[in-house]
C-alpha cells in the first residue's frame, strides 16, 4: 500500500531533530507493516490547533488523486489538536479513500474507540503532576537565561538556532526603529501601516501590516530588551532594538489612542457540523443564519452545503435548537439503556486489552539513551574530555529529559479503565440539563456518529456497533413536538411520550424510556 508521512512540529520547545524523529519512527513502521512511503508532508514550527499549514493543505488536496490510501503521523497529535479539524479532514480522507494512522499510538479502527477517547478526554483535566513538573522546569530554566521558549518571534528579532535565544534581525530591527520614530514625530498609525504597505513591506507571516499590527508592536517592551515569560520578567535579557526613553513617550501618546471597546458579535456554535448530512446527495448541512424581515431577530438553522448551489433539491433547512434538541433527546432515549451501557463497556474493554506498542518503544529508546549515557560518562572519566563529548552528553540528557516526558505523557493517555467505571460514566449522562448547550455538545461529540435528513425521516448513527436509529417526522411530532418548541422549566424536564392510546405529559428529573410503541418503531426502520 502506498502511503505518505506528514510530520509537523509547532514552535514551543522543539527543533528541527522533531521532524527527524518522527520521519524516522514513521519510516520504521511503515517497514515493519509494509507501508510504501511515497511523499513527506512538513509543516515547521506550526500549531496543530488551526488546520491553516500549507503541507497539511497540500496533502488534503493530493488525496484526492488516488496516489495514496495512507497518511502515517508519528502521533495523532501531530495531525491534529483539534477535535472539529480532526473530524472534518479525517472525514474528507476517507471520502477519498485514504486513512490515518499513528506510528506511536495503537488506536484500533471502530466506533466505540470515539466513546474511549471521549472518556479519556474527560480525565484530561487531572494531568499528571509529575509531567506538569517536567515541561515546567525545562521552561523555566529556559526562562531564567533568557531563552527562546517558542511561541511568536517578535518582528526585528530572530531566534539564534545555536544559543536559542532572540538576536536581533538586521533587516527587519531598522523597520522596526523607522515605525517608533515615525510614531514618535507625530505620524498616525494609519499613515505608518499604509506606508509599509505600499513598499511591499510584510509581516513575519508574509502578510500586509494592519492598524493592530503596528499597535501592537507599538506596545511591545520586547524592543527595550525586556524578556517575558509568564511571571518572569528580565530588564534588559534580550536586545533592545528602542530606546526606553522613547518607548515610554510612545506609551503615554498611545492612550489616546484608546477607543471605547465595541460590542463582540455573536458567535453562533453549530453543534452537529460535520456530523449532520442531506439524506437527499450525502451532502454535509452547514450552519446557517439570517434576519426576520423587521431586521430584528436572527434565525439559525442548517441547510445542505450543495443546495445552496443549486446541486441539491432539497431547499428547506432545519431550524438549529430543533434538530439538536431532537438528536440529544433521541440519543439519550436510545443509549441510555442497560443493556446497550453494557455492549458499549464491553467494546470498550476490548479495545483497551489490545496491545498497545507506544510505551515499550519509547522504554527500549529510553533504554539506549540511558546505556549511551553511561557510556559518554565512562569515556569522559578515563580522560577523553572534548568539546564534542561535552555536547553530545547534553543531547543525550536532552533527549532523556523528552522520552521521560513521553513516557508518562503515553501511560496518562491510554488508563484502564474497570467496566463499571464505564458503566457509570456513561449513566451520568442521564442527569443533564436538556436545554444546557455544554450538555448538548457532550452528548453529540460521545456518542452520535452522524445524523442524516431525509424527506420523510431522520436517520441518527451512533458510535457503537448496529447503533441506528430511524424515525418519521409524525413519531418525532407524537412524542417530542411540543417540548422541542420551547425549554422545559428549570425545575423539571419535560418530556411528551406517546402511549397506546393518546399522548400525555410527563413532568420528570430526568429522561423517560421511549414507550413500546416507539421502541418497536426503532427495531422495525433500523431492521
Amino acid at each position: 500500500m502506498n502511503a505518505v508521512i506528514y510530520a509537523r512540529y509547532s514552535s514551543d520547545n522543539q527543533r528541527e531533530e522533531s521532524i527527524e524523529g518522527q520521519i524516522r519512527e514513521c519510516l520504521e513502521f511503515a517497514e515493519r507493516n509494509n507501508y510504501k512511503v511515497i511523499a513527506h508532508y512538513i509543516d515547521r514550527a506550526l500549531s496543530a490547533r488551526t488546520a491553516d499549514r500549507p503541507e497539511f493543505q497540500r496533502m488534503i488536496s493530493d488525496s484526492e488523486k488516488g496516489l495514496f490510501d495512507t497518511v502515517l503521523v508519528w502521533k495523532i497529535d501531530r495531525f491534529s489538536r483539534d477535535r472539529y479539524d480532526s473530524a472534518f479532514y479525517k472525514r474528507i480522507l476517507k471520502k477519498n479513500g485514504v486513512k490515518v494512522i499513528s506510528a506511536m499510538e495503537n488506536m484500533p479502527e471502530g466506533p466505540e474507540s470515539i466513546i474511549l477517547e471521549s472518556m479519556l478526554e474527560g480525565i484530561a483535566e487531572y494531568y499528571s503532576a509529575e509531567l506538569s513538573m517536567k515541561v515546567k522546569r525545562g521552561q523555566m530554566e529556559n526562562a531564567l537565561k533568557c531563552k527562546n521558549n517558542g511561541g511568536y518571534t517578535p518582528y526585528g528579532y530572530i531566534v539564534d538556532q545555536k544559543e536559542h535565544a532572540l538576536t536581533i534581525d538586521p533587516v527587519r530591527a531598522p523597520i522596526v526603529s523607522e515605525i517608533f520614530s515615525r510614531f514618535d514625530n507625530g505620524e498616525s498609525i494609519t499613515k505608518i501601516k499604509e506606508s509599509l504597505n505600499k513598499r511591499g513591506i510584510k509581516t513575519n507571516m508574509g502578510m500586509e501590516f494592519s492598524y493592530s499590527k503596528v499597535g501592537h508592536m507599538l506596545r511591545n517592551r520586547t524592543y527595550i530588551g525586556e524578556y517575558r515569560f509568564k511571571d518572569i520578567v528580565v530588564p534588559d535579557g534580550i536586545p533592545a532594538i528602542i530606546d526606553k526613553e522613547q518607548f515610554e513617550r510612545i506609551q503615554k501618546r498611545m492612550k489616546t489612542y484608546k477607543k471605547a471597546p465595541g460590542k463582540a458579535k455573536a458567535h453562533e456554535e453549530y453543534l452537529l457540523t460535520p456530523k449532520l448530512f442531506c439524506g437527499t446527495c450525502g451532502k454535509l448541512m452547514v450552519g446557517e443564519c439570517g434576519t426576520s424581515r423587521n431586521k430584528i431577530y436572527k434565525h439559525y438553522y442548517y441547510k445542505c452545503s450543495e443546495a445552496k448551489h443549486k446541486r441539491c433539491s432539497r431547499k428547506k433547512g432545519l431550524k438549529k435548537d430543533w434538530i439538536e434538541k431532537l438528536v440529544v433527546i433521541v440519543t439519550i432515549e436510545s443509549i441510555l439503556h442497560d443493556d446497550i451501557i453494557d455492549q458499549i463497556a464491553e467494546s470498550i474493554l476490548k479495545i483497551q486489552g489490545q496491545k498497545d506498542t507506544t510505551i515499550p518503544a519509547l522504554q527500549r529508546q529510553l533504554s539506549e539513551c540511558e546505556k549511551s549515557i553511561e557510556n559518554m560518562v565512562n569515556a569522559i572519566q578515563a580522560g577523553a574530555l572534548t568539546p564534542s563529548t561535552t555536547q553530545r552528553l547534553k543531547d543525550l540528557e536532552s533527549e532523556k529529559e523528552r522520552l521521560d516526558i513521553a513516557i508518562c505523557e503515553a501511560k496518562l493517555a491510554r488508563p484502564k479503565f474497570s467496566k463499571e467505571y464505564i458503566v457509570q460514566w456513561i449513566k451520568g449522562f442521564q442527569y443533564g440539563d436538556i436545554d444546557n448547550k455544554a450538555y448538548q455538545r457532550r452528548v453529540i461529540d460521545t456518542f452520535v456518529n452522524s445524523v442524516y435528513v431525509y424527506d420523510d425521516r431522520i436517520v441518527f448513527n451512533y458510535n457503537f456497533k448496529d447503533g441506528t436509529v430511524s424515525l418519521s417526522y409524525d413519531e418525532i411530532n407524537n412524542a417530542f413536538g411540543s417540548f422541542l418548541e420551547e425549554p422545559a422549566p428549570r425545575s423539571a424536564r419535560c418530556f411528551l411520550v406517546r402511549s397506546r392510546d393518546q399522548r400525555v405529559a410527563v413532568m420528570l428529573r430526568k429522561p423517560p424510556r421511549l414507550t413500546r410503541d416507539l421502541c418497536f418503531s426503532f427495531c422495525d426502520q433500523s431492521s
